[in-house]
């Protein structure tokens, strides 16, 4: 199995391509499988999300490429900013990820968020496609979260630490 944990310090040719849906981008720990069908153990840095063409190191010296895989989405179509703030403004409030282009928002298929955009007047199309979210405001790792936290997604930690108030 090849063992990977970091992501390659300059830009190199590749000897393998891992090809992942976003979901499993997610994950710091995965065993999968590369396009030729070598066993691939990915043990990264946790909270790491990988990006569609991302080089990773593997511990004998290997690179393997990252490709997103097509998946299936909406593609939401935008007129003009007003649409673009609706949509983008419904799809947040879900907490739904989204990918935004100049004309298309793009989030996972869900037929309730297709209902509530249709419902809004917006043109949704199901389509099957590579996916390609915006990072988020937290994607750096500048929002500090409580030991305890459950996953690597928890925006607001309420956590009582060191009060001498009892609660």
């Amino acid at each position: 199995m090849l063992i990977v944990r970091a992501r390659c310090a300059a830009p190199r040719e590749h000897d393998a391509v891992l090809e992942l849906p976003f979901e499993r981008r997610q994950q710091a720990r995965l065993r999968t499988t590369a396009q030729d069908g070598e066993e691939i153990g990915l043990m990264l840095e946790r909270g790491t999300t990988l990006r569609d063409g991302d080089l990773l190191q593997a511990d004998d010296g290997r690179v393997v490429k990252v490709v997103a895989a097509p998946e299936p989405l909406l593609e939401i179509t935008i007129r003009d900013a007003q649409q673009l703030a609706r949509a983008a403004y419904h799809l947040g409030n879900r907490h739904a990820s989204i990918e935004i282009g100049p004309d298309r928002l793009r989030c996972p298929s869900d037929t309730v968020l297709a209902g509530l955009l249709r419902g809004l007047g917006l043109e949704v199309t199901e389509i099957r496609a590579p996916f390609q979210p915006e990072p988020g405001a937290y994607a750096a790792g500048h929002h500090a979260h409580a030991s305890n936290a459950r996953h690597a997604g928890v925006i607001h930690d309420f956590a009582v630490r060191g009060t001498s108030h009892e609660r």
